[in-house]
């Protein structure tokens, strides 16, 4: 007689040995990010000698345009073909991007990588995220968004601080400091086909308490999250806006701090404080938000990011750099999973995954959009000129979620 398979249960309790499976997976889907948040602006400056803050700008660029347009599918992938597929097939292709970076004879197969990198972050991101969210049901959805970004970008910035250590050791900028991201690539796609489970049976227990919702397609769920609903259209720009200031900082500071006589290994350090504070954080920002509400800590921290955009564009000096990169880690961390949370607690069960993938395709747009702004305002005007403009969008986009989302 075979043995009956285990009850499909929802909480975080009940399903936290899958739940720590995801963490550690986004761990490693972050490290690679964090691959090239210090290192690769450097090579497009210094080893293939471009000047234009845009043309380098342009590797960011194309991967927010690939991460966003792949969010945008990630969602009815899931749902028509499963979370485990969807995130197995992110981690393949994510597979040759340390060595396109490695072996790039120039800047067009960094950009190249970096498409690749963008479908599978859309892919294996959007899946850790979304089935966090299906494990632990609708009474912890912070807390599960607050752990699961807490890994990606603590990766992040921990591995951004180690590619600028292993490139000052090493005097040079390929290829030590991209031997890391073969490690994650391989090691999270052995764990994503071996042992993560999918999570759609834990999705369909919860659509089952709900009422039933009529069916939704593609083009309307696109539309009701983007612009039809009032709160939906708040959250999206605000996440648009928030990762705008990332793109921008993931292009732009390198090449700023180092205008300003900053090594590479100081330039890894801010590099890493802002994502590792961000991620660290939002173990806590994420599980308040379920008690304290979604709004408030959202425009505030868009708010608390301006003011440490401004702080890098107006002041010099390594100490002041430092703590603005603190106060952009703890407004991100104010910001990130609860807008996820957010998008979350408004959309049905049953097209949460679509909703929650258009939400991260506005989002994650912003990448795109933040780099190619940055890099033409600081070809025209000045690289400070371009983090200050960066700053004032983003506590506009504050204003918005103030004046326009409800009190949740």
């Amino acid at each position: 007689m075979s043995e009956a398979a285990p009850a499909v249960r929802l909480g975080l309790r009940e399903n936290w040995r899958q739940f720590s499976l995801l963490v550690l997976i986004n761990a490693l889907v972050g490290g690679m990010v964090g691959l090239e948040r210090t290192v690769v602006p450097l090579i497009g400056s210094e080893t293939f000698h471009i000047a234009s803050a845009a043309i380098v700008a342009s590797f960011v660029a194309s991967f927010g345009i690939a991460k966003g347009l792949t969010n945008l599918l990630s969602g009815q992938l899931a749902d028509s073909w499963g979370r485990k597929h969807v995130l197995v097939l992110g981690w393949a292709i994510g597979l040759p991007v340390p060595f396109l970076i490695i072996w790039a004879p120039d800047w067009t197969w960094i950009v190249a990588a970096n498409l690749l990198l963008g479908v599978s972050q859309g892919l294996a991101w959007s899946m850790t995220v979304i089935m966090k969210i299906d494990l632990v049901g609708p009474k912890s959805r912070g807390l599960a968004v607050g752990l699961n970004e807490f890994a990606g970008y603590a990766a992040v910035g921990l591995t951004a601080f180690a590619t600028g250590w292993i490139a000052s050791a090493t005097g040079t900028l390929r290829p030590a400091p991209f031997y890391p991201g073969i490690a994650y690539a391989v090691l999270g796609l052995a764990l994503s086909v071996l042992l993560a489970r999918d999570t759609s049976a834990h999705v369909r227990l919860e659509a089952a308490h709900h009422a039933p919702a009529a069916p939704a397609g593609f083009i309307d769920v696109f539309l009701r999250t983007s612009f039809g609903n009032r709160e939906m259209f708040s959250i999206c720009q605000a996440g648009l806006v928030n990762n705008l200031n990332d793109g921008m900082s993931w292009a732009i500071f390198p090449l700023f701090f180092a205008a300003r006589g900053l090594g590479v290994e100081g330039i890894g350090t801010l590099k890493g404080v802002y994502p590792v504070v961000w991620g660290v954080l939002q173990i806590v920002t994420g599980p308040l938000s379920d008690r304290l509400g979604r709004k408030g800590l959202i425009a505030w921290g868009m708010w608390v990011q301006a003011l440490g955009l401004f702080m890098i564009a107006a002041l010099d000096g390594f100490g002041w750099w430092l703590l603005a990169s603190l106060l952009l880690g703890l407004g991100t961390a104010m910001v990130y999973p609860t807008l996820i949370a957010a998008i979350s607690d408004v959309a049905h069960p049953s097209s949460r995954a679509r909703s929650l993938s258009v939400y991260r395709f506005w989002r994650d747009m912003g990448y795109a959009v933040g780099a190619l702004l940055a890099g033409a305002i600081g070809d025209a005007f000045g690289l400070a000129a371009a983090i200050a403009a960066i700053g004032g969008l983003t506590f506009v986009s504050g204003l918005v979620v103030a004046l326009m989302m409800p009190r949740r």
